[in-house]
């Protein structure tokens, strides 16, 4: 018996590392791995209390969720964004992580072959694995209002990872302006919204830039990256009432539910910013540290106006060039290759490690 849905997947790129890191290992004082975005930090108290508190669930959750976890989504939306107007019953769905979402939101919306996923140029590799799966085509472009030809969706990610550019309000209100016109669903992955460095990023369900409208429009957000619950699998999408409620449905006959202990931490992390600001001071002061040992030893950063990493190159090196002379020092970092042509020449060097971590980094790039 033969099953090979694998086969139309790109290469899980983390497996090219395993040299760079057994090298990187080899460091007396040990590994500092900045290569992938795993928060560190601990989980905020209070979160940890409310899965607690709701830890005796018996019963099946629902898809739709909770109504206190919607609300929570919907006010922080309000709080923090700026996002007035969501529908806590028909515009926002809790989901397994974000990550399941964008995987699956191809197959999920009947999007398949013979049709067009636009994707960045620098993209996460999900947005071309959910094309993928669903046998649609993916096309990496640097700006989706300049293809030419039908397209069913088109991903916008900021602040952006790897490169932590940040979308201007301008560009995101054209891009959307282009989805209306073409029907396209716009669905952008605003993950990172919460830590925009030298400047402040702007949803895309923002008034200014959707006009009112959710229509053609989803927001994604994740708590794994404000909130360090990556363990916990916990996001939610926005928009669209008409694709949220597709959304629901299908993701109803699949079973897909977020588990209740669950949707209450997320309520509980919603609602609360100062473990936000906490969190934020911690990767600030991380972010100056490593900025100014790369570009003292030699590397150029550049864009990483926001998100949890450094875009960094080196004049000597190309992308696996830099990753190499970075484990020789025991450092561990990502290749830009693994997002797209447009990194070949960069690493992406992750915040996401302790303060003793990267201090050891800091101290091993000033020798």
């Amino acid at each position: 018996m033969i099953f090979e849905t694998s086969s139309r997947l790109p290469d899980f790129p983390w497996d090219k590392l395993a040299p760079y890191k057994q090298k990187a290992a080899e460091h007396p004082d040990g590994i500092v791995d900045l290569s992938i975005g795993s928060p560190v930090d601990p989980v905020p108290e209070l979160v940890k209390k409310a899965l607690a508190d709701a830890a005796d669930a018996p019963s099946y959750p629902t898809t739709l969720g909770t109504s206190a976890s919607r609300q929570a989504a919907v006010d922080w939306m309000a709080r923090r964004l700026d996002v007035t107007g969501v529908d806590p019953q028909s515009g926002v769905l809790p989901v397994i992580g974000t990550k399941e979402l964008i995987m699956m939101l191809p197959t999920l919306l009947g999007i398949g072959a013979g049709d067009t996923v636009l994707i960045p140029d620098l993209a996460y590799p999900t947005y071309e694995a959910g094309a993928a799966l669903a046998r649609a085509t993916s096309v990496p472009v640097a700006d989706p209002t300049t293809y030419d030809g039908p397209v069913r969706v088109a991903y916008l990610n900021s602040p952006r990872n790897p490169s932590g550019e940040i979308t201007s309000a301008d560009d995101l209100r054209r891009a959307v302006e282009w989805a209306r016109a073409n029907e396209v669903l716009l669905v952008s992955d605003e993950c990172y919204t919460e830590f925009g460095w030298d400047e402040k990023p702007v949803s895309v369900l923002h008034p200014d830039v959707s006009g009112g409208s959710f229509d053609n429009l989803l927001a994604v957000h994740s708590l794994s990256k404000r909130s360090n619950l990556a363990g916990y699998r916990g996001g939610f999408v926005a928009g669209d009432p008409t694709v949220v409620t597709e959304l629901l449905v299908v993701r109803k006959h699949a079973g897909l539910m977020v588990p209740s202990p669950i949707q209450a931490a997320m309520a509980a992390a919603f609602a609360d910013d100062v473990h936000v600001e906490e969190q934020r001071a911690r990767y600030l002061r991380r972010r100056a540290v490593l900025r100014d040992a790369l570009t003292d030893a030699g590397w150029e950063i550049t864009l990483s106006n926001g998100g949890l990493y450094l875009w960094a190159s080196h004049p000597s090196y190309d992308a696996y060039g830099s990753v190499g002379a970075l484990a020789d020092r025991g450092i561990l970092v990502a290749p830009g290759a693994f997002y797209g042509a447009a990194g070949e020449r960069h690493v992406r060097v992750a915040l996401t490690g302790t303060d003793e971590r990267i201090d050891s980094a800091v101290k091993r790039l000033q020798e």
